[in-house]
């Protein structure tokens, strides 16, 4: 019997045309495209042009050491529109940005390390019926070219870049594509509906927006 080796992108374009063909399918295997994903090798000639970083929000009227959470913010740079079938984008995360805890409104969400490392906290959905601080399952540190994978029936989660020093940046595949998502307070399980927003589309960035809502990755 022939065996079939999985064909192996050497560019994001390749990696981007791949995943057009396998999207063509109404069914997702998911192991299929985390292998694919992960068999790309990060090349910051890549994918650079996309990669845009807020350098101002952060350390307005604060110090780089201080805990000025509220003004972490990581931007999400789309890539592809995959057809209407997924949306692929790059998150760009500077010196101690975080994500809020997030779902992924139904959505399959893949999340490719193409430099740096980021910390992933995985929880439990909140009670309902009860405010308390959330339960946390598991954490882990997500190193450059591996792929994680994440659905609602698995968890919530927080991503951190944890470093004071270095920048991150992520590769992600949301199918289907969503418009918001919903986000929650660790000490109370309060949950907020959140719009998502674009910092930039394949390299331009988008007009300025007033709402800082792009809490999902």
């Amino acid at each position: 019997m022939e065996h079939t080796e999985v064909v192996k992108p050497e560019t994001l374009d390749d990696l981007i045309k791949i995943l057009h063909k396998i999207f063509e399918s109404d069914s997702i295997n998911v192991e299929e495209v985390q292998g694919i994903m992960e068999a790309y090798d990060s090349n910051p000639q890549d994918w650079v042009k996309y990669a845009k970083f807020d350098q101002y929000s952060t350390f307005d009227g604060c110090s780089k050491k201080s805990n000025c959470t509220w003004k972490n913010r990581y931007t999400r740079n789309l890539v592809d529109e995959g057809n209407g079938k997924f949306n692929l984008m790059i998150l760009c995360w500077g010196e101690g940005h975080g994500s809020s805890i997030h779902d992924h409104t139904d959505s399959h969400c893949f999340m490719k390390l193409l430099q740096g490392q980021l910390k992933e906290t995985l929880f439990e959905w909140p009670d309902s019926k009860s405010q308390g601080e959330m339960v946390q399952k598991s954490q882990r540190i997500l190193q450059e070219n591996k792929v994680a994978y994440i659905n609602d029936s698995i968890g919530l989660h927080r991503v951190e870049n944890g470093s004071h020093t270095e920048c991150a940046a992520s590769l992600h595949l949301y199918s289907p594509p969503f418009q918001s998502c919903q986000t929650f307070d660790q000490r109370t399980g309060h949950r907020n509906t959140v719009k998502m927003t674009f910092w930039s589309k394949k390299g331009e960035r988008t007009p300025f927006e007033t709402t800082f809502s792009q809490e999902n990755n």
